[in-house]
């Protein structure tokens, strides 16, 4: 199948791989240890145009909706082995700008977008609660009116850039009583007083992902800070569903690929009964299958970022991508960390590292189980 990516997206890629391999990959480990990416990182990826391409060029960013881009910069993230606080700049780019670029009105573009170009101002978006996870419409965080500002009160949790986050999309109950037409997007800022971070979460993969519990004890959010208009929020939400989705999609085929990349590279150098690992048919087998759902996956995954970029891709089709990318994501890292062996246990390799942290991939941005509900209703009508 011919590419989907033309020249200028190749120089693109060249450009973004050098800026990981000089900017990232050398910070693993720190970032790793830390349980968060360094801020600079943005502002450095800013500078270099990797932030906020789709952002107006009028507001310092690429000016560009191409979701190609986007999938380059994901793709070498994975690459790169750069994990969870490669998953952060990915959020900001992939699933928490779109809100920015397309609900802000002139005052609220010319207040924010530059800042989210240039990777000074970090975003994050406050969707799940304690007890709601993957059904927004039960979301129990208030936003009263009062005067010319919301009260918000309620707290959030596992949210990625949590800690680093410098403007939160928070979804909040602006109508008890208006079901998902009581929802609305407010803009909560850094330094608003009550609001405020609860510990980094300690998970067991994607460390330098910073991911935090968020905290709303009457916060005041000026009604400037409302995204769109009141009410429309879960709407809003629906909007960018279907790139979200592809993102964390596209994310595990990149993963997969890369671990097939590891593995071949291992199997090779390394001996066992007097011959490389390389010669088992064992080896030989696992490898064949693992190679094959990338191919197959690879065309898919393609069509469905060219109907993004034709805005023709049905939520259907995007939960297929995230269904699919996300389960072979977990499957190719684990059945390529069996190839390594004991070796594989440890982080002295990177398929260790992505097999911790590919397990999130079934369940952040909707389960498994709820991507297989969104199929299900298309396929029975």
């Amino acid at each position: 199948m011919e590419s989907i990516y033309d020249e200028t997206h190749e120089l693109f890629r060249e450009s973004f791989r050098s800026f990981v391999e000089a900017e990232m990959v050398p910070r693993r480990e720190e970032f790793e240890s830390a349980g968060i990416m360094d801020r600079e990182v943005y502002a450095a990826a800013g500078k270099h145009g990797f932030t906020g391409m789709a952002v107006p060029e009028d507001h310092g960013g690429g000016g560009t909706r191409d979701f190609r881009f986007n999938a380059i910069i994901d793709q070498e993230l994975a690459a790169g082995a750069t994990g969870g606080g490669g998953n952060g700049l990915s959020l900001h780019n992939d699933i928490t700008s779109p809100y920015f670029i397309e609900y802000c009105t002139s005052e609220q573009a010319a207040r924010w977008l530059p800042g989210i170009a240039s990777g000074r101002l970090i975003t994050a978006i406050a969707m799940t609660e304690p007890g709601t996870g993957s059904d927004l419409a039960s979301i129990a965080t208030t936003a009263v009116r009062d005067g010319d500002e919301y009260v918000v009160n309620g707290s959030k949790t596992f949210i990625t850039n949590g800690i680093n986050s410098d403007l939160v999309i928070v979804v909040a109950r602006t109508d008890p009583d208006g079901g998902r037409n009581g929802m609305s997007l407010l803009i909560v800022e850094r330094g608003m007083e009550g609001f405020e971070r609860g510990r980094n979460l300690d998970k067991i993969g994607q460390h330098s992902a910073d991911t935090a519990e968020l905290f709303f004890n009457d916060v005041r959010v000026p009604v400037e800070n409302l995204l769109g208009e009141e009410g429309r929020g879960f709407e809003y939400l629906s909007f960018n569903l279907a790139q979200e989705r592809l993102s964390i999609g596209l994310m595990g085929l990149a993963v997969a690929r890369s671990a097939l990349g590891w593995t071949i590279d291992y199997v090779k150098e390394r001996t066992a009964f007097g011959q490389p690992i390389a010669a088992f048919q064992n080896t030989k087998f696992a490898l064949a299958e693992v190679a094959t759902e990338i191919e197959v996956t690879q065309p898919f995954v393609d069509q469905c970022i060219i109907e993004l970029n034709a805005g023709k891709l049905t939520p259907a089709k995007a939960a297929m991508a995230k269904l699919w990318g996300s389960e072979l994501q977990t499957r190719v890292t684990d059945r390529c960390l069996q190839l390594f062996g004991g070796y594989g246990y440890t982080t002295e390799y990177p398929i260790g590292p992505a097999y911790v942290d590919a397990r999130i991939a079934t369940i952040y941005g909707g389960t498994t189980e709820i991507m297989k509900t969104i199929i299900s209703k298309e396929v029975l009508g």
